[in-house]
């Protein structure tokens, strides 16, 4: 069941982008970025952002993401680190990632971050037949009931 939750977070932000991203070791708040994901390498996502933004220096990192549905849940541990490969820029550059940037892939505020992901806590809320009814009810609800959760540690 992990690697099946963790394929549809990976299908899940591919699909929708947006997560929260803070790093661990200041009290800097989270903040919305837009996750590039390649789905042939899915323990990392990427990042565009200015060289002044709150999270740039990069370091022990979390990432929270809520599907749109409200189906998905999950908190992503790992290493936020400069990617400095020309062709990862490249892969991921858009006319929409531009728009922030009025030098365009040139402009020297222009930084790319690789997050490294390490630990993933992903639950989902499917209730099952039994647990809506509990739910409906106000009856004693198990966990097991309304979803399913994994905890998965990259190797």
């Amino acid at each position: 069941m992990s690697q099946e939750l963790y394929n549809e977070l990976f299908n899940a932000i591919s699909q929708e982008s947006e997560v929260m991203v803070g790093l661990q070791l200041n009290a800097a708040h989270s903040e919305p970025m837009y996750a590039h994901v390649d789905k042939d390498r899915d323990t990392n996502l990427w990042f565009f952002m200015a060289n002044d933004n709150r999270v740039a220096s990069g370091g022990k990192s979390m990432i929270q993401f809520v599907s749109k549905d409200h189906k998905l849940f999950a908190c992503m541990s790992g290493d936020l680190v400069e990617e400095t490969d020309p062709d990862t820029l490249e892969k991921f550059w858009s006319n929409s990632t531009e728009a922030w940037f009025e030098g365009g892939i040139d402009d020297p505020k222009l930084h790319m971050m690789r997050f490294e992901l390490q630990n993933v806590e992903i639950w989902t809320k499917t209730p099952n037949l039994t647990g809506a009814l509990k739910l409906a009810s106000g009856a004693k609800v198990e966990p097991e009931d309304v979803g399913d959760h994994a905890v998965v540690d990259i190797k």
